[in-house]
């Protein structure tokens, strides 16, 4: 049932419902401009919709196959953790991740006063 889901089901070709909406509007925000003024100095302005069209559609494909490439054999969520820690690392946004590694410790300084024989 789909309200017993601990993740997002995958809907096109490895990629989840959100996955293809990032993908979708990254594609539109690039191809309509850039087919609009293809189109325009070709002298067929409404040309560049439908250009912006097929553009938008074959990113949708190649753009959640590199998605199933990348999350290949990989845990849950391992895309945008690496996302974020690229951020992090770039100072654009802060993570709840832990990004140290080294041996932790519990913090005590005295020793233990129990003893085992």
């Amino acid at each position: 049932m789909a309200d017993r889901l601990n993740q997002e089901p995958v809907i096109f070709r490895g990629s989840t419902h959100s996955e293809l909406g990032l993908i979708l509007l990254l594609a539109t925000l690039f191809w309509l401009p850039v087919s609009v003024l293809i189109a325009a100095c070709m002298g067929a302005p409404a040309m560049g919709l439908g250009l912006a069209m097929f553009g938008v559609l074959v990113t949708i494909v190649f753009g959640s196959t590199w998605f199933q490439r990348i999350k290949r054999g990989r845990p849950d969520y391992y895309y945008q953790h690496r996302l974020m820690i690229i951020l992090h690392r770039l100072g654009l946004r802060k993570t709840r991740l832990i990004l140290l590694s080294g041996v932790w410790d519990l913090g005590r300084t005295a020793p233990s006063l129990i003893t085992t024989t």
